[in-house]
């Protein structure tokens, strides 16, 4: 079997709102008016932090999908203002967000304690004030955001493979920018980084071998595996890998739009900002290079993200260890590409119909888990008024 990305097809049911006329449907759906939506219909569970766990409807797994975003669309209006990413959140909200991530992460490792079985993962990410602003379909909901997926590894096996040359997968496209042409520079520069609990693994060695992927991404190892989620200080870690990212990325973008060598204002690591990248030649020509590009081709520059833009995940390998990395996030880049997943959905109310029970049981299982630990309340949506799942029409 050739190791490479699979497209695999994920059927959704028909959406019950009605996009106006006029509207891109992105832009509907990031909408303030489909949030609430979000929440009435597909709310599973919210923090006194306006930290919504809801079901993804159109989503990539009818196995396990469920997202937890950072609503805060009615206490800040200008969309430019939400945090979008962890480092922007208060210390209360970060701390009931790891928490919400450890819990429902560990429902997936122990309903899925199978790697050849299952592939479990949670991916972080910026959404989205870091999407150019002249670009079609801009998001509104501009909230981080955490998904929590399971895909059945012989769902991937009998999948088709996916075309190698899509933009968005991690190797190909602008998207390769780290990958290809930073690659030493981006893993010298992550040395700085002072882990004890998450230990450096290559992507050779941790890919997913259906795939191939992540393909020459910083990676780390959490020593100990699932029950180092409880330890506090794996997310420091986790955040401090976060940390290392931002530092690189506003550094070489800042040079992109400047041309200036600089510090940026706000650098965790300054000092290693100035040995490492400042005095890198490559570094510098590189994003030389891509100043002429993008003053030259005004497609290329408008798929820039000037303000840090990333996807972090925690995924198990096939191995059965737990693995953390980190990579740019490009405009149309899913979580599930950056380990080969290109998710093609489609509309087929049956097919979904027929999954739709032991999705939502199993969604409301992980959610239980929530409400045990006293984080939050449940919401009582159409679907699960009553804590069990019943069809629409029933």
């Amino acid at each position: 079997m050739n190791k490479a990305a699979r497209e695999i097809i994920t059927p959704h049911p028909k959406m019950s709102l009605t996009i106006p006329q006029g509207m891109a449907p992105v832009e509907f759906f990031n909408s303030p008016a489909n949030l609430k939506n979000l929440a009435e219909e597909n709310g599973l569970f919210r923090t006194p932090e306006n930290l919504l766990m809801y079901r993804k409807l159109i989503g990539h797994s009818v196995e396990f999908d469920t997202s937890i975003i950072l609503d805060t669309s009615k206490r800040i209006l200008d969309p430019l203002g939400r945090p979008v990413r962890r480092d922007q959140m208060a210390q209360k909200q970060k701390k009931v967000w790891n928490q919400m991530t450890r819990i429902v992460f560990e429902y997936m490792l122990e309903n899925y304690p199978d790697p050849a079985q299952h592939l479990v993962l949670c991916g972080e990410a910026s959404l989205d004030a870091t999407w150019p602003l002249n670009k079609p379909g801009v998001p509104s909901i501009r909230m981080i955001h955490n998904h929590f997926m399971v895909f059945p590894m012989l769902d991937l096996e009998n999948a088709d493979y996916a075309n190698p040359t899509d933009q968005n997968l991690t190797d190909s496209g602008h998207h390769s920018l780290f990958l290809r042409h930073l690659s030493d520079v981006y893993h010298e520069f992550l040395e700085v980084l002072d882990l004890q609990i998450l230990s450096p693994i290559s992507t050779t060695e941790s890919a997913i071998k259906l795939t191939g992927y992540p393909q020459g991404l910083p990676s780390w190892e959490l020593k100990d595996g699932a029950e180092r989620l409880s330890d506090q200080y794996f997310w420091h870690e986790y955040e401090q890998v976060l940390l290392g990212f931002l530092d690189f990325y506003s550094t070489f973008f800042s040079m992109v739009s400047t041309g200036d060598p600089q510090v940026p204002a706000q650098a965790n690591f300054p000092q290693q900002i100035r040995e490492v990248l400042l005095e890198n030649s490559r570094f510098k020509r590189i994003a030389r290079d891509l100043r002429e590009k993008l003053i030259q081709d005004p497609l290329f520059a408008n798929e820039i993200r000037w303000r840090p833009a990333y996807k972090q995940v925690l995924y198990r390998d096939d191995e059965g260890r737990l693995i953390v990395t980190i990579s740019q996030n490009s405009v149309g880049n899913a979580i599930t590409e950056l380990l080969g997943i290109v998710v093609k959905r489609v509309e087929d109310e049956a097919a979904y119909a027929a999954a739709e029970p032991g999705l939502v049981g199993r969604l409301l299982e992980a959610r239980d888990r929530l409400n045990y630990a006293n984080l939050g309340e449940i919401i009582a949506a159409p679907s699960w008024a009553t804590g069990e799942f019943v069809p629409k029409g029933n």
